[in-house]
């Protein structure tokens, strides 16, 4: 029976009209649920412009807190890149049998919800330091906020760069070896420009990340920093408290959503055209240095130094809000309330449950919308200019704020009556995660020479079985890196849906109502302390931790 469904689907692939038919259809479906709706979203409300504008105030805030943002945003990319690579080098290089667990550990950031993740920075560089030490080890402010966005966006690079590695022949880099040159040339020499495309793609997305980025940087801003996402928050706060009428509001996100997305694309255009202009490798190398490195001391040194900025600047200070769930396992009582559903906990199950259906239901509808669309800018099927436009367009949706996303996708999707929520829910969660994926798999993509493909053409294989024949295998990992990016990030989302939803709560945002309700001077939910918010953080890293490792497992090289 598969037999026969699969020989139908392979004879349906070689047909142009078909095949043009899925790639206009996942370019339509991009437009209609992921680009368009926020655009419009913005651009219905451009009239208020005016109340902006003319406040030389206001207009002078916004200009700053975006030269804040890009200044960030770049700085933190790169420094994503630098740390990122040696860490993805080691898991895809390395020979122990807990590799599998550190590249787990590696997506966990990724995992903790944004304002979550915020207080458990501010807790572990500002609050308990200050509290032990009497100052704290960073103050709130730019420090802080570079420490955090470099957290929140180092998984994003690590999962591409992982990705790039698992996919990419050894054979090139071992030929090279038999030459004579030390691993680390090899690696500069060869490999490095063969994945070029991921190292393009991993910084673009780290920046757009840094860019897009609003609870989590709004805690520790603390309101001694601004930048674009938390000069948003700040009006959205002054909007619910009061402060500011409606068209000021209004104005203020058209005008800094505006101005993110032209220079942005702006930005990204240069990127890739500059990218594509960078030969690499570049230079000559240090031989004497190379070398050193290359070998058992060098590279035990190299290793530690990614491990130490792994887990004592990102890991650590990710989990530092979970801490007291070990206080929860000593007091079994507390558990016991959990395990039950009693009180409060009812409604975090409940949440949890819709947090992973809806990840899970974004995650397999990126697949599906995505892949066409990555094989469509990678082979440039429309032609250079339609595949160069497309790929600009893609990083559209995770260039915005997210909470400005999610409140220009609500402006749209309020027009139209009768919507659900959980529609409402996904629609926000696939424009949000959508980019991810497509960036990570035509990188991918473009690493794959596309002769080998016409060469298997040429011998009578149909696209379907060229598929599956020479581009699933060597782009599976970067299918999965790109996939698990998009179920960690919709699983952490907090400001669109925040936007977009009053009924439904997903997990990351009732831990964000505890948060809030922990830090406010008069607490506003009863028996939700320290202790909840820390134990709901450490449950969700724990199950979603599961959840990675055993799709990792199912998966291992050479069982997919």
């Amino acid at each position: 029976m598969l037999s026969k469904v699969w020989y139908s689907l392979n004879g349906l692939s070689s047909k142009k009209p078909l095949k043009y038919i899925l790639y206009i259809s996942a370019v339509i479906i991009f437009f209609a649920l992921i680009l368009i709706p926020p655009i419009i979203g913005i651009l219905s409300k451009v009239d208020s412009l005016d109340a902006v504008l003319n406040d030389p105030i206001m207009v002078d805030a916004v200009l700053g807190a975006i030269g804040a943002s890009f200044a960030i945003g770049l700085v933190v990319a790169a420094l994503d890149l630098l740390a990122g690579v040696p860490l993805a080098w080691l898991i895809t290089r390395g020979k122990s049998k807990w590799l599998t667990v550190l590249d787990t550990l590696a997506d966990l950031p990724f995992v903790v919800p944004t304002a979550a993740l915020g207080y458990s920075l501010l807790l572990f560089w500002s609050l308990s330091p200050a509290e032990l030490f009497g100052q704290p080890f960073v103050s709130p402010g730019w420090g802080l906020v570079m420490l955090l966005h470099f957290t929140f966006s180092f998984p994003v690079v690590v999962r591409v760069i992982v990705g790039a590695l698992l996919d990419y022949k050894m054979e090139y880099e071992r030929a090279s070896r038999t030459l004579g040159a030390p691993p680390l040339t090899a690696s500069r020499t060869v490999t490095f420009p063969i994945i070029k495309p991921s190292l393009i793609a991993a910084y673009t997305l780290a920046f757009a990340r840094s860019l897009s980025e609003t609870g989590a940087t709004f805690i520790v801003a603390a309101g001694l920093f601004l930048n674009g996402p938390v000069f948003i928050q700040t009006v959205s706060n002054q909007f619910s408290s009061g402060a500011i009428s409606q068209n000021t509001y209004e104005g203020a996100i058209v005008f800094a959503s505006l101005i993110l997305i032209v220079v942005s694309l702006i930005l990204f255009i240069l990127i890739r055209v500059l990218g594509k202009k960078i030969k690499l490798p570049f230079g000559h190398g240090l031989p004497t240095f190379e070398k050193k490195l290359s070998y058992k001391k060098g590279a035990y040194v190299r290793d530690s130094i990614a491990l130490a900025v792994f887990f004592v600047i990102v890991l650590v200070p990710s989990l530092f809000v979970a801490l007291p769930a070990f206080q929860a396992i000593i007091t079994g009582s507390t558990f016991v309330e959990v395990f039950t559903g009693s009180g409060i906990w009812a409604s975090f199950w409940s949440s949890l449950g819709l947090s992973y259906a809806l990840a899970a239901i974004v995650t397999v509808l990126g697949i599906l919308f995505g892949l066409p669309m990555a094989i469509l800018i990678s082979r440039k099927t429309f032609g250079q200019l339609p595949s160069a436009i497309l790929d600009t367009l893609i990083n559209v949706p995770i260039i915005v704020p997210s909470i400005a996303l999610g409140v220009s996708l609500k402006f749209f999707w309020s027009n139209l009556s009768g919507v659900p929520e959980f529609l409402l829910l996904i629609f926000a969660h696939l424009a949000i995660t959508y980019p991810y994926f497509v960036r990570s798999m035509s990188a991918a993509m473009e690493r794959i020479s596309i002769e080998m493909e016409e060469a298997s053409k040429t011998l009578g294989a149909k696209p379907l079985t060229v598929f599956r024949s020479i581009v699933w295998p060597i782009t599976k990992y970067s299918i999965l890196s790109g996939a698990i990016i998009v179920f960690t990030r919709s699983v952490s989302e907090t400001g669109a849906t925040l936007a977009v939803a009053s009924k439904l709560k997903t997990a990351p945002v009732l831990i964000v109502d505890w948060v809030n309700s922990v830090r406010a001077t008069i607490p506003t939910i009863p028996g939700v302390d320290t202790l909840t918010v820390g134990l709901a953080c450490g449950l969700l890293i724990l199950f979603s931790f599961i959840i990675l490792l055993v799709l990792r497992l199912l998966t291992k090289k050479g069982k997919v």
